[in-house]
This record gives C-alpha cells, structure tokens and sequence, in this order.
C-alpha cells in the first residue's frame, strides 16, 4: 500500500490533470468563430453591467444620502417588472426582426442610457432611466440566449457553451465589484458610467462582425398568439412545467443569499464587510466548480437527475441554514455558513446550467425565442415573490423563520417538479405537432 502522503500527492495530482482537462474540453467550443465573437459580448457587456452596478449604488446614496436603500429598492423592482413585463412583449412585436438589428439596438440603447446616467439630478430620473435600460435588457437577453442553439446545434457543444456562460456570471459577480474598487481609487464613480457604455459599445461591434444564421421568423399570426406562444409550449411541455417548478426552488435560495447574507455576516457572526464578500465568494465558486464539471457529468446521468438533485440540495441548505443561525456565533457556526453557501451555490448551477437544454429541445426555431423569453419573465417572476419575501420575513420574524418558510416553499416546488416530469418525456416532434395544431386552428 501507497503511504499516505504519497497518495494524497498523487490524488491531488491526478485532481488537477482532471481539471485541465475540463477546461481544455470546454475551451474548445470557442474555436467555433461566430460563438467566439458572441461569448466575448456577453463578457464585455457583464464587465459594463457589474461596473454600472457599483455606480448607480454611489449615484444613489449622493442624491439621497441615508435613504439610498430605498432608492436601490425600487430600482431593483422596476428591473424585475421590468423582465416579466416587457420581454414578452418586444419578443412578440420583434417576431420579424433580423437577431443581430435586435442585438445591437438594444446595445445601443443601453449605452445611451448609460451616457445619461451621470446627469440625473433627482431620484424619479433614476427610475425612468433604470426602466429603459432594462428594457433593452429583456430584449437583448433571451434574444441572445435563443440565438445559440442555431450557432452551435451540436449539444455538447452547446452545454460546454452554457457552462461558460455560467461561469461568465459568476466570474462577474466576484471581480466587477474588485475592478470597480480599483478604478475609484484614480476616478469619480461618474467615470464608471464610461466603462459600462464602453462594455454595451464592445458587444455591439462584437455582435455586429459576426456571422449570424439566417433567421427563421415564424409565420404571421395574431398579436395575442405570439405574446403568449413561449408560455402555451411551458404549459403543454411536461420537462418545461417542471421547470417552472424549479424556478421557485431557486429564487427560494438566491432570495435568501442575495437578500439576507449581509444580514448574517454583520448582524449575526458580528464580522468585517470583507466578510460579506468572502460569503458571496464562496456562493459564487460552489457555481463555477459545478458549470465547470457539468459538460462531463451529462455524458452520464440524465439532465432530470441532475436537475431534481438541486432542487432536493437546495431547500435542505436553508434548513442547515436554520439551525447554523440557532447555534451561538461562533468560529465552527462561521465556517459552517460559508459551507452551506458553497453548496447551495452548486445546487443552484445544477438547476440553471442545464436549463436552457431543455428550453432547446422543447422548441424549434420558429418558436425558440419565445421560449427563452418566457423563461426569463417566468423565472424573474419568482423573484419578485421571494425577494420581498426573505427582507419582510427577516425583518419581522427573524432568519430562522424566514429560511423555513423558504425552505417549505422550496420543498413544495421541488415535489411539484418531480410529478411534472416523469422518466417518460414528451417528444419535440410531438410537441412541434400540437403547435402546428394550435396554429392551424387558430
């Protein structure tokens, strides 16, 4: 037998050869050019929208001052009713519209927006700007998360390119915040607003060289029809039902993360605002390491067991959660929640990476934008149930109560997903023949 150490090394050894090796798997979906140029937007817009973040927080609290919060608040909501809202909308009146003339107006529309910012003067100009640039948000994204499929129709692929993207998000999520801090200490955070327009500028011009496939509009029918197309296919798809269940699942525990860490870190453990970062750190890199993984894991377990693991993960973490809050502050309670947050941040990559695969093949692509679209409004709707949820709850009943309450909505959702997706799915050539249906008699 091997000596302990020597085993370690050689597991640690063979650890990494493994990890290179997914990353070189994943890397190789960016030889495809077209793909290339449209990852490359999707990260110097993200680079934009996390500075823009920074400073529309120091824009708030220089008109407002202690009252900054509120400002941010309502901002935060008129986002959301903003994706549920709108994006159904432009998706049905953009129907006919070629993806890169959509791609790149919406770009540039949030670069306008951008340019504008740092001229406000009063709160309700922040609110009116906010809606337009999330406006043009909700076009953009699903417009864009749509367009893949067509780039690159071979699946793995297409997960590969999905587990970037993921990795993308989080990857943001943790250095724009460090970037942004960087740039304040040689600027005002009025030049902030500068790089957000130069991000929304850089994916323009990247969307704008690239190839794109022909667009496949569908055939001309009634307004009301192609508002609602993308959520008639969720509601006869069993896999899309299910998901919709999973949605809740997750912004149970995102509304609890983004909602409420700070809560935890200052208010309960009595810790340093470094911490605060570290915490969403270690929610950020449970991510990462799961989309990193996740190309492999799909070559040997099904998209539904992987997808039904986080969900049963997730609402188990805000119950670990729970009784971490119920113990006394300590160094062990401490690293406990930075473990609960690592784990829930990969239960949460199980459910959202794999999802766009089933909006693909649930959906053809006459119909595809309209699924993706109502998987962003859907998805964003949950949010604004659990957002407010897990601040009103934690204010007046406390985190305990708020994570059980979370966790009981999480396990209903969870249950509700099980029994919409059976092992027995619906194939997409039956589901493209009800909609042919549908059209013919409508």
């Amino acid at each position: 037998m091997l000596p302990t150490a020597h085993r370690r090394t050689t597991g640690i050894r063979l650890s990494g050869q493994l990890t290179l090796t997914m990353w070189v798997l994943m890397l190789e979906v960016l030889r495809n050019r077209t793909y290339r140029r449209l990852f490359s937007a999707q990260i110097v817009a993200l680079i934009g929208t996390g500075m823009l973040t920074v400073a529309l927080g120091l824009l708030a609290f220089n008109l407002a001052g202690g009252d900054a919060g509120i400002v941010l608040g309502v901002a935060l909501t008129i986002k959301m009713l903003a994706y549920v809202g709108v994006a159904p909308v432009i998706s049905a009146l953009t129907t006919h519209v070629p993806r890169k003339t959509l791609l790149v107006s919406a770009d540039v529309l949030r670069a306008i927006v951008a340019l504008s910012l740092p001229f406000v003067t009063e709160a309700w100009q922040i609110y009116v700007l906010i809606f337009a640039l999330q406006a043009a948000s909700a076009a953009f994204t699903p417009a864009f998360q749509a367009l893949l499929p067509a780039v690159l129709p071979n699946e793995s692929d297409y997960t590969r390119a999905l587990s970037l993207s993921r990795l993308a998000y989080d990857l943001e999520s943790l250095l724009s915040p460090i970037l942004a801090a960087a740039l304040l200490t040689v600027i005002s955070y009025h030049s902030l607003f500068v790089g957000t327009v130069v991000g929304f500028v850089g994916s323009a011009l990247l969307v704008f060289t690239a190839t794109l496939p022909a667009h496949h509009a569908s055939p001309p029918t009634p307004f009301w029809e192609r508002l609602t197309r993308g959520a008639r296919v969720f509601f006869r798809t069993p896999e899309l039902r299910a998901l919709l269940a999973m949605n809740m699942v997750v912004a149970t525990s995102t509304g609890m993360v983004i909602v409420n860490t700070v809560v935890l870190v200052q208010s309960h453990f009595g810790r340093a605002q470094s911490d605060f970062a570290l915490a969403l750190a270690c929610y950020g890199f449970g991510s990462m390491l799961v989309a990193l993984a996740l190309p492999r894991v799909f070559e040997r377990f099904a998209d539904r067991n992987v997808m039904l693991l986080g969900c049963a993960v997730l609402p188990v973490g805000l119950l670990a959660l729970a009784g971490v809050v119920c113990a006394p502050a300590t160094t062990l309670t401490w690293s406990g929640l930075l473990v609960i947050w690592f784990v829930m941040g990969a239960a949460t990559a199980l459910i959202l990476t794999p999802s766009a695969r089933l909006l693909r093949r649930s959906s053809d692509e006459t119909n595809r934008p309209a699924v993706f679209t109502a998987q962003f409004s859907l998805s964003h709707a949950c949010f604004i149930v659990t957002y407010p949820l897990a601040g009103i709850l934690g204010a007046l009943l406390g985190l305990v109560p708020t994570a059980a309450v979370l966790a009981g909505i999480g396990i209903i959702s969870g249950i509700i997903a099980v029994r919409a997706w059976t092992t027995q799915t619906t194939p997409l050539a039956e589901v493209n023949q009800r909609a042919l249906s549908e059209r013919k008699l409508s």
